[in-house]
């Protein structure tokens, strides 16, 4: 019963409150073998009958434990039996069962014993033993044999059968006092460390360190913690229930533990030393109506005029709900209610009454003679009513496994209540038009914020239908973020509620969800209401609010869109305003330049501007400067990559005469077609693996967004950065102020103006990194490479930007030797032989520079595609590759090299004097040479002597055996006998020689092998005695005495 009071005769009616549902489907479990009854093993227990379910962290699989009788059954999800096994002595039966862990505690009475007893079985081990079915202990055994569908002809056949029964691992008595008391209640923490058992004299008995026990000592069936008194009243003990701490919550306290009595509520610290118990209320109730729920932490109590939450701190939360209860359980978030049983009455308050009145009466089974109880399952967390059902017969238990209710009735029935789907409760509460319930329910479910949006939408929906078009609004906007604005807008428009979409519009960009569609239809709202001064209001407004505040504060509207909007409808102050307030350098550019066409006064603004901006503007609008003030912007691009913007005072000059009056001078785009290294530098690490983007300006070479800028245009780590509105250029300052960015972004602005590049290269490497090309480059072949070919590319941004620099300037040089013209009309004009001639040198000035950093491998490309010999022939030296060298000269046609009447040395002549510089320590030239004098009569008539020559180191240096010499000799006709006959002579000679020596070698082979010959025959004679006359031992060198060793071999040894 809930309480000690006097129960009404009839249930009592939920309190108002409450709205009632049915959100659990209801169907009766058969049994498996037969569909028409209610499973076997529920059938035939005998009462009284307890019924727990395995924990939800069990080792163990989920199941129901049920001791009826003397012995205990373990059945699975269609109620069939699993094992069953014998648990209490004759006439005994069970109390009270709970499952932890895999062990089983169980408390119950047997004959002969005054105390209640307590076991413990381990279900993860089993113990085999034979029981005989026909010995005394039949009677145990014949329930199990009936749970397990087994007839006892059967089992009497059988003779003998293995019964699996699980491990006992304890079996004490529970004795406290002069006189036994029946045990009222129990609960084990979910780690088995703490037991705690109610007594019906009031007093509680804790076991702690359980596990601790169980597992020092295995064996000891009667050993146990001694269990220690930490309550003792005169009132019964109705509930009991340990509140554990979260593992997420460090700060939570120990372990406690809730102690109900009939007419108090008590909490008893039990971790550590402990503490006594304490009252935090004067309200008790029933037995079996208290119950802890392990989600919530609480202690959960129904009593006749409410339902009582508690925690450590005393009473909690409390719903009014009244009417007599005998049990409560619980499932997930719901509180389960059973009333006792009741005699049912048409005019009951309860509607569910009723109803069974109702339908009992129309089918003529009659109600007068029947008793019902009711089954009730309160959703705490949205305080409705999820299930009411009425049961014939009465409630034995309730209990909830494997995602479900289950209540066993009086007529040994058992009813599965299985809870609907989130999405089918949902569909319920649409239907009835409650959608601030079905957004609670949705959070306590775990609903995702999009599902919770789309209720809101519904919710919106209904009310939009309904007229309430403010509401609506209300719930549309809630919706922000997951539900797609235009379907909002949509409505409204059609309905002509402007002031309420313009209170949308605003949200929306006051949450950063508007997209430049949103910010337009936003201000064609206000200039359709022709409100000037709204809009103004609007913008400049939101503009001081950010303004304002602490820098990270985003405007409210997509800023490209207002300056787009205000431009289009001819609002350029609005535009202007915007541009210059947030930054927004390339907008307030574009206006000048291309609306105003100011673009002189663009190029002194961009100038004002810190580095980073003026970095991010230049790479947009660099081209059209460059091209309507080339001379202004070379400098201010000098100044940008050299790190010295800001230093010093740079005029802008005027701007060029306008010819014909259609405009600026602008020039020609007739160059030639050198700029190769544009596609050079897109196609990263083609010849170096350069990466381009690894700049120490990459984020520079995109326009900063109004994130990454403070609100006057500059980023938060701009160090030099000035008002744009400034009208004075900042003064001279000393040293770098900011890092420079990399030039290779401004590359492709300088298409047809290619003086104007070479200037802005040259000057950024001199200002920059001190570096330059030599005036008088060296001439001088050298034989020590100073450039591996197989050097890795560089990896820091300083040194790809330096590579990238001197490749592109490489190739302009080398571009300007095949086309001397400029094609800069603003340059003063230059003779095509002095320009070609100083392109020339500075070329071979920057490949044969030391210090320089160019990619060989490209430079090398680009001598061969613009046929710049000289810079091959010196890229060859510098990188070790002096084969290529002498397959060049081997190369050039034999013509040239006989009718050559220039001062310049002939191939053949080239060839020789390089194999002199780099023959020593490049042996292997030597044969491609001997090959190359042998190619040709003319070239062995030029040069005999070299033969010879060549002939020589061959031999000395053993480069080649004599044979491959005279194979690769006589591959033609060229070399005559007579070309190498005194070098074939001498090598006859030596052959000769070392055939002499080795007939010598090979006699006193014979002789030698002879000698040993006899000494192996003699030494294998075993009938010729052997004659020792050795003296002295061969380790010691002492005198040899007897007992002594002799070997064969002419060793002997003292025998000691």
């Amino acid at each position: 019963m809930a309480s000690s009071s006097s129960t009404p005769a009839i249930a009592g009616p939920s309190a108002p409150q409450w709205r009632s549902f049915t959100f659990f489907d209801v169907d009766d479990v058969k049994d498996v073998d037969d569909i028409a009854q209610s499973p076997r093993a529920i059938r035939t227990l005998t009462p009284p009958s307890i019924i727990t379910p395995t924990s939800h962290d069990s080792p163990i699989p989920q199941s129901l434990i049920v001791s009826s009788g003397t012995s205990i059954t373990i059945l699975d999800r269609h109620f069939a039996s699993e094992r069953s096994f014998r648990a209490w002595e004759t006439n005994g039966r069970a109390i009270a069962l709970l499952e932890a862990g895999g062990l089983l505690v169980g408390i119950g009475e047997e004959e002969g014993s005054r105390w209640p007893v307590l076991k413990i079985w381990d279900l993860t081990r089993e113990e085999r033993r034979k029981v005989n079915s026909n010995a005394g202990n039949a009677a145990a055994a014949a329930p199990a044999a009936a749970a397990n569908g087994a007839s006892s002809s059967s089992s009497k056949a059988d003779g003998a059968e293995k019964e699996r029964r699980p491990v006992l691992v304890r079996n004490v008595r529970i004795q406290h006092g002069q006189r036994p008391h029946p045990v009222s209640s129990i609960a084990i923490t979910s780690n088995l460390s703490h037991l705690a058992i109610g007594l019906g004299d009031g007093t509680v008995l804790l076991y702690r360190h359980l596990l601790q026990s169980l597992t020092t000592s295995p064996a000891a069936l009667t050993s146990l913690p001694k269990a220690r008194v930490i309550h003792e009243s005169h009132e019964p003990i109705t509930g009991l229930g340990f509140r554990e701490p979260t593992l997420d919550d460090p700060s939570s306290p120990g372990v406690s533990l809730f102690i109900v009595t009939t007419n108090r509520v008590l909490s008893a610290p039990v971790s550590g030393k402990g503490g006594e118990a304490r009252t935090i209320d004067e309200l008790g109730c029933g037995l079996g109506c208290a119950i802890m729920d392990w989600e919530r932490k609480e202690m959960i109590i129904a009593r006749d005029e409410a339902i009582y939450l508690y925690g450590p701190d005393g009473r909690g939360a409390c719903y009014a709900y009244e009417g007599p209860k005998s049990s409560i359980a619980i499932f997930k978030h719901n509180l389960i209610i059973t009333s006792p049983p009741f005699y049912p009455s048409a005019s009951s308050a309860s509607a569910t009454v009723r109803h069974y009145v109702s339908k009992t009466a129309a089918s003529g089974d009659g109600v007068t003679s029947t008793d019902i109880s009711k089954v009730t399952v309160f959703d705490l967390q949205n305080k409705l009513v999820a299930y009411s059902g009425t049961y014939r017969d009465g409630v034995r238990d309730v209990f909830s496994q494997w995602g479900g209710i289950f209540v066993y009735g009086g007529n040994s029935k058992i009813t599965r209540l299985s809870e609907q789907s989130t999405s089918a409760k949902l569909d319920v509460l649409y239907r009835r038009n409650l959608f601030t319930l079905a957004i609670s329910l949705a959070r306590s479910q775990g609903i995702g914020e999009a599902g919770i949006a789309d209720i809101h939408r519904r919710y919106g929906d209904y009310l939009y239908t309904k007229g309430d078009f403010d509401g609506a609004m209300g719930q549309f906007v809630k919706t922000l973020g997951h539900l797609q604005p235009s379907y909002v807008i949509r409505k409204f428009l059609d309905a002509q509620r402007i002031h309420n979409l313009t209170t949308y519009l605003q949200e929306l960009h006051a949450r950063g969800l508007a997209n430049p569609d949103h910010t337009t239809l936003l201000l064609n709202c206000y200039t359709k209401t022709s409100d000037r001064a709204r809009l103004d209001s609007f913008i400049k407004t939101e503009a001081r609010r950010s303004d304002s505040g602490t820098g990270d504060e985003e405007l409210p509207f997509d800023l490209d869109t207002a300056i787009r909007v205000c431009r289009q409808a001819g609002f350029y102050e609005h535009a202007t305003y915007l541009a210059k307030k947030f930054g927004r350098h390339e907008e307030y550019l574009r206006i000048q330049i291309e609306d105003a066409e100011e673009v002189g006064e663009a190029l002194r603004y961009v100038r004002t501007l810190g580095p980073e901006a003026c970095e991010a503007n230049m790479v947009r609008y660099g081209r059209t400067l460059l091209n309507a003030e080339p001379e202004a912007t070379t400098a201010l691009l000098i100044d940008l990559c050299s790190g010295d913007l800001g230093k010093k005072r740079v005029t802008t000059p005027m701007l060029e005469g306008k010819q014909d009056g259609n405009g600026p001078t602008v020039p020609s785009s007739g160059g030639p077609a050198m700029l190769s290294y544009l596609g050079y530098n897109r196609v990263t690490g083609l010849f170096t693996g350069d990466t381009p983007q690894a700049g120490p300006s990459n984020a520079a070479s995109t326009v900063p967004t109004d994130k990454d800028q403070q609100p006057n245009g500059h980023r938060s780590d701009t160090r030099n950065g000035t008002n744009p509105d400034a009208s004075a250029v900042p003064a001279q300052e000393d040293g770098q102020t900011y890092i420079p960015p990399s030039p290779r972004q401004f590359f492709a602005h300088f298409v047809d103006h290619r003086d104007l590049f070479i200037r802005f290269l040259e000057s950024v490497a001199s200002n920059l990194w001190d570096q330059s090309v030599s005036s008088s480059p060296s001439s001088a072949s050298t034989a020590v490479p100073n450039r591996g070919i197989d050097a890795p590319p560089p990896i820091d941004p300083v040194s790809i930007d330096q590579r990238a620099v001197w490749n592109t300037l490489l190739e302009l040089y080398l571009s300007t030797t095949t086309d001397s013209g400029s094609n800069d009309k603003t340059l003063p004009p230059k003779e095509p032989d002095d320009v070609s001639k100083a392109a020339k040198e500075k070329a071979l000035g920057v490949i044969s520079s030391h210090n320089i950093p160019y990619d060989p491998m490209h430079a090398l490309i680009l001598c061969s595609t613009f046929g710049f010999t000289e810079g091959m022939i010196r890229l060859w030296e510098s990188m070790g590759m002096y084969e290529d060298i002498l397959r060049y000269w081997i190369d050039q046609p034999v013509d040239n090299d006989a009718s050559s009447t220039s001062t310049a040395p002939s191939p053949s002549h080239q060839v020789l004097s390089h194999l002199e510089l780099y023959g020593p320590t490049n042996p292997h030239l030597y044969p491609l040479v001997l090959r190359y004098l042998t190619s040709s009569p003319a070239i062995l008539s030029r040069h005999p002597r070299e033969l010879g020559k060549i002939l020589n180191v061959i031999d000395e240096e053993r480069i080649m055996p004599p044979l491959a010499v005279v194979q690769l000799l006589s591959r033609n006709g060229v070399a005559s006998v007579g070309n190498v006959k005194e070098w074939l002579r001498g090598k006859v000679e030596e052959d000769k020689e070392q055939v002499e020596s080795d007939k010598h070698l090979v006699e006193s082979y014979r002789s030698e092998t002879s000698t040993k010959k006899k000494a192996i025959q003699d030494l294998s004679n075993v009938e010729q005695p052997e004659v020792f006359q050795v003296t002295r031992c061969a380790a010691c060198g002492g005198q040899l005495d007897l007992p002594s060793v002799h070997f064969m071999c002419k060793h002997s040894y003292h025998q000691r």
